[in-house]
């Protein structure tokens, strides 16, 4: 059900944040709220998705179309290659610069996605970590690959007490935490020491941030049914054309939400029901992981439903009122 239109009032321009699960909806409200500004310049939506950003990841990240991308100027959509990787500080320093041509085009500037790193790196900076060779992410990568969660938190409690807080299924943290500690000798808990002596710069007022929130069962039943659509868009030829690449496993375009398990079921190993059961899973079991990230680090970030989405931002942003 749609909300109550928006209109522009003012001509105060901000920054917004929205966040949410995967299939909530985020995509829909940003695109509406930059039409909603538009008699006053208008705004621009800014991805904060970890996985939008590479170009060949179309249909499988669900990545607006050419249709909602000519309504409103979108940013940081397929901008870097799957062959790269996207840090959340490469990110970080795209995102403050689109922000600040939003802002200096007299823009609001609308961000939105759920990678919650992302997002933490936009508002609290990020630690001072040299870039780390490839060489040395790669041994991580096997590292992990060899001992598995258990394993390789062990191995870094021997050598960085700090890392008793990382759980042992968090793969991605553990293995940062293990490449930090290779390239530079010291614990990214040090480092991280730096970053709150040193925090980002403030991205401008007003801003206001935002959670979209669906019922459970609503939003698995969203997640389901989206990657139905994404095969039925051509989800089986976006990811031959990744095939056709040969890049490494490990780069993160490679870990998409249903790349291995069409690349399994297109070697044969498993029958597309199987490929799409697991995907489904997988979804559901990501979208799982955001709610409770945004829980433990989003507490204090206003919750809103679809139906009073309309209401909050006429209320709580100077340039929308409701009618």
């Amino acid at each position: 059900m749609r909300g109550p239109s928006i209109k522009v009032e003012a001509m105060d321009k901000g920054v917004i944040l929205i966040t949410g699960a995967t299939a909530s909806g985020k995509s829909g409200l940003a695109l509406e709220l930059a039409e909603a500004c538009a008699e006053v310049g208008g705004a621009t939506v800014i991805n904060a998705d970890s996985m939008q950003v590479y170009d060949e990841l179309r249909i499988l990240t669900a990545r607006p179309g050419a249709a909602e991308m000519a309504r409103a100027p979108h940013r940081l959509y397929g901008v870097v290659p799957a062959a790269e990787r996207c840090s959340a500080g490469r990110w970080q320093t795209l995102a403050r610069a689109e922000i600040a041509a939003a802002q200096a085009a007299g823009r609001v500037a609308i961000v939105v996605g759920g990678s919650g790193l992302y997002l933490r790196a936009l508002l609290q900076g990020l630690a001072p970590v040299p870039e780390i060779p490839a060489a040395i992410r790669a041994a991580a990568e096997a590292r992990h690959r060899e001992l598995g969660g258990e394993g390789m938190r062990a191995e870094l409690l021997a050598r960085d007490a700090t890392a008793a807080g990382l759980r042992a299924g968090d793969s991605a943290r553990l293995i940062r935490a293990w490449e930090v500690l290779q390239a530079t000798g010291r614990p990214l808990a040090q480092w991280q020491v730096e970053q709150r002596e040193a925090p980002a710069e403030p991205l401008g007022k007003p801003l206001l941030r935002c959670i979209l929130e669906l019922p459970r069962s609503e939003l698995y039943r969203r997640c389901d049914a989206r990657f139905l659509d994404m095969l039925e868009a051509g989800a089986l030829d976006e990811v031959a054309a990744l095939e056709a690449l040969a890049l490494d496993l490990g780069l993160p375009a490679m870990k998409a939400l249903g790349v291995r398990p069409l690349a399994r079921h297109r070697a044969g190993e498993l029958t597309l029901d199987e490929a799409v059961a697991l995907t489904q899973r997988d979804t559901r079991r990501y979208a799982k992981r955001q709610l409770t990230w945004l829980r433990n680090q989003a507490a204090d970030w206003p919750s809103i439903t679809a139906q009073d989405s309309k209401r909050f931002f006429a209320t709580n942003f100077p340039i929308i009122r409701q009618f």
